[in-house]
């Protein structure tokens, strides 16, 4: 008997930072049966405060302070809403996300982080910078980077003014230098047209470390001449300058501010409990002092009696107990207490391949510090970044089949979702045509072999139109999924050229408690009714079941009195064009292998939010011959099917084929759906050269699609305009990719060029 984990409680973490890396990372490693987990976070591709100097300073790429939480979250199997929480209702454990349903918790954790506080000087939003957030600030760097370079290589001045002398502060100091000058080819010891000024209300940069490290970092900015404003605390930024209590006005073309940290007041409003420093007070299991099932971790949580700097160290030294604590808390076992260090190590990037580190009296700096910062930032980065390969055997007792067999199976262990999950083609067209087939008067057969719906002649000029279509989820949010699905299990009726009328849905649900399938169901039927109600489409009923995986399907109807569009009727000279790009399939299941970055799911994921109502007005009104969606046989697949239908034979445009971001990338990483193989086998009414043979970008064509768009023929004098009105509704990929060579010939054939 196979065992079942039903859902029965829902953890949701909010923000994706350095103490929730270790939840989601403990959590994969991990999984607690019965538990499903949400993490919603403004911030996707998530920066390591840590790597940052590095990374001004040009010494990392992008991806070497970032981490990509899309891959993390698939690996622990999560749930992952790209959202910003401004409120919580603690009554009802509830948190309202605009332009989508509400997501209900048992267990909530806050990650969200600090910023400097923009309230303590007056003209901070206006005139300057933040150090925090960290994505906000490295937007505006390169405006700032540029506009010094330029004024350095034409011996300007340039007045870059940081307010703050913590270790942010100190860092970014010496990072601005470094990679200005070296840009400029200028040595950073060079006294340039580069004016970088520290201030500070303290004695001097670092005032909380030891004198040591003070003079190390005084010396330090004598020798880049970098002005050091001690005892100056700063009351307002204007435009062009920095205004001090005792007076003083500091000229600056940029302001950067690091001093002390704030948080959002939205978590106080919602009713948890405030430090006496201004931050959310936890005990020493990191939980709300005010809510027992909130808790708080990162630079958001004082532990009360325990308070400690906001700095990255302690937030990352958060992520363990916390992980502990939350696994506990919702299993029922007593807590463990979490003590906090002291005193932390701190190390200082100087940005010149040498760093300074500093715990409590004791300071050492040199190259070497700066490799043990380097191997410690490189290995938190690869910790989260760097995940085990997915496994996926077969369970099959020896002997049942044979070892080729065998191989063959366990090659595509790892079954691919949404159109990747079809039941291969040539076992449907196999099974079919051995049926029975009654027949009825009033139910139209096309000539061609295949349409995309039924059709069902009413009398007096109405015809009926029916489609049924149902896939299985391949995203852990099933709101998202339910709108994908539904615009798929629309796209055959708008293929013919018709409005859906009316659908009735097909659900299958995990097993879980009463309460979860009830919150499940809900976001399901929301995505789906609002879907529908974009398209003009009303549901009108359904059918519900319990399943081993979440599955949703529509039957649906169109009613028209004018002639459809078919799968049959090209002509020669006609022009093809596809309105979506193709490559859901491969992001999927690299998305499956947590081998795909967010940026490319994302952008997928709005492709296959886009409905093909559009698509099929403009072709309808440009004169289509022929039309049909591209989904699960993919681009090769469907479109032999238009070509059988009318004897055709087309030119296809290699370089014409549209892709979304990162398709082509996995294709060449030798990733491909389940079903991709079987899609493959019509390749012997294909002729690739020898080039495009060898390249993995030409198997884009056998990639199957999960809402993908509607691929037409269109009169030559039309295809421009066609394709004009399909940008101007937004369909921005939309791309005239071949032509119909002839029709009535002896095979149906493509012809790549």
């Amino acid at each position: 008997m196979n065992s079942i984990s039903p859902i029965v409680k829902h953890l949701v973490l909010v923000g994706g930072g350095h103490s929730h890396l270790a939840v989601i990372k403990n959590l994969g490693m991990q999984p607690i049966p019965g538990l499903a987990v949400t993490l919603i976070s403004k911030d996707i591709v998530t920066p390591y405060s840590g790597s940052m100097p590095a990374f001004i300073a040009g010494h990392y790429e992008f991806d070497e302070m970032h981490i990509d939480l899309r891959p993390l979250a698939q690996f622990a199997g999560i749930r992952l809403i790209e959202a910003e929480i401004d409120e919580i209702d603690l009554a009802s454990r509830r948190l309202d996300i605009p332009g989508r349903p509400s997501i209900h918790f048992d267990v909530l954790s806050l990650n969200i982080g600090s910023k400097p506080n923009a309230d303590a000087i007056k003209g901070s939003a206006k005139h300057a910078l933040a150090v925090k957030p960290i994505d906000n600030f490295l937007s505006q760097w390169n405006r700032i980077f540029d506009l010094a370079l330029k004024a350095v290589k034409a011996n300007k001045p340039f007045n870059l003014v940081i307010v703050g002398g913590g270790p942010a502060s100190v860092e970014l100091a010496f990072a601005a230098n470094q990679r200005i000058h070296t840009a400029a080819g200028l040595p950073i010891t060079r006294k340039s047209s580069l004016n970088i000024k520290l201030v500070t209300n303290s004695s001097s940069a670092l005032s909380g470390q030891n004198l040591k490290a003070q003079r190390l970092i005084d010396d330090e900015f004598t020798t880049r001449h970098i002005q050091v404003i001690a005892n100056s605390k700063v009351t307002e930024f204007k435009a062009h300058s920095v205004i001090c209590e005792n007076g003083e006005i500091i000229d600056a073309d940029t302001i950067i501010y690091a001093t002390g940290a704030s948080i959002p007041q939205w978590p106080f409003a919602s009713g948890l409990k405030q430090s006496a420093d201004g931050f959310l007070e936890v005990n020493a299991h990191l939980q709300s002092t005010s809510h027992p099932f909130i808790f708080v971790a990162g630079d958001a949580a004082t532990i009360k009696d325990q308070p400690r700097p906001k700095s990255g160290v302690f937030a990352v030294r958060h992520g363990k107990p916390l992980a502990k604590n939350l696994r506990r808390f919702l299993t029922g076992k007593p807590l463990v207490n979490y003590h906090p260090q002291k005193e932390a190590l701190a190390l200082i990037n100087l940005s010149n391949k040498s760093a300074l580190a500093i715990r409590g009296e004791w300071c050492f700096s040199g190259k070497l510090i700066w490799s043990l910062k380097h191997r410690i930032d490189s290995q938190f980065v690869a910790k989260y970044s760097s995940l085990p390969a997915m496994e996926q055997g077969l369970n099959i007792e020896p002997g049942l089949m044979s070892k080729a067999a065998e191989l063959e199976l366990k090659a595509h262990a790892m079954r691919c979702a949404g159109c990747g999950a079809k039941v291969a083609g040539s076992v449907l067209n196999e099974v079919l045509a051995t049926l029975p087939i009654a027949q009825k008067a009033d139910v139209e057969i096309s000539a061609s072999r295949v349409e995309d719906a039924s059709i069902i002649n009413l009398g007096n000029d109405r015809l009926l139109l029916q489609s049924i279509d149902q896939i299985r989820s391949f995203i852990n949010d099933p709101w998202l999924f339910a709108k994908i699905a539904t615009n798929h299990c629309l796209s055959d009726i708008y293929a013919m050229g018709a409005q859906p009328h009316s659908a009735l849905a097909v659900i299958g649900l995990p097993y879980a408690s009463k309460s979860q399938m009830r919150h499940q169901l809900n976001e399901v039927m929301q995505g789906c009714a609002e879907t529908l109600l974009e398209n003009d489409c009303a549901l009108i009923g359904g059918h519900s079941s319990e399943s081993s995986e979440l599955q949703f399907g529509l039957c649906v109807n169109g009613f028209t009195s004018k002639s459809i569009l078919g799968k049959t009727g090209m002509k020669a000279g006609d022009l093809l064009i596809l309105s979506k790009p193709l490559g859901t399939g491969t992001l999927l299941a690299a998305d499956m292998r947590y081998k795909a970055k967010h940026a490319w799911i994302k952008a997928a994921v709005d492709s296959m939010l886009k409905s093909n109502q559009s698509a099929s007005e403009v072709f309808i009104s440009h004169s289509a011959t022929a039309c049909t969606d591209i989904t699960g046989f993919g681009l090769a697949g469907h479109l032999l099917e238009m070509l059988e239908a009318s004897k055709a034979t087309v030119d296809l445009r290699f370089d014409s084929l549209p892709l979304l971001p990162g398709a082509a990338a996995c294709l060449q990483a030798g990733i491909f759906s389940s079903l991709h193989k079987e899609n493959a086998s019509v390749s012997s009414s294909i002729t690739f050269t020898k080039q495009q043979a060898d390249n993995s970008f030409s198997q884009i064509v056998f990639d199957p699609q999960t809402s993908g768009g509607l691929l037409a023929s269109v009169p030559a004098d039309q295809a421009e305009g066609c394709l004009k009105a399909l940008k101007d509704c937004g369909l921005t990929h939309s791309r005239i990719i071949g032509t119909v060579t002839e029709v009535s010939a002896k095979k149906s054939a493509i012809t790549i060029v």
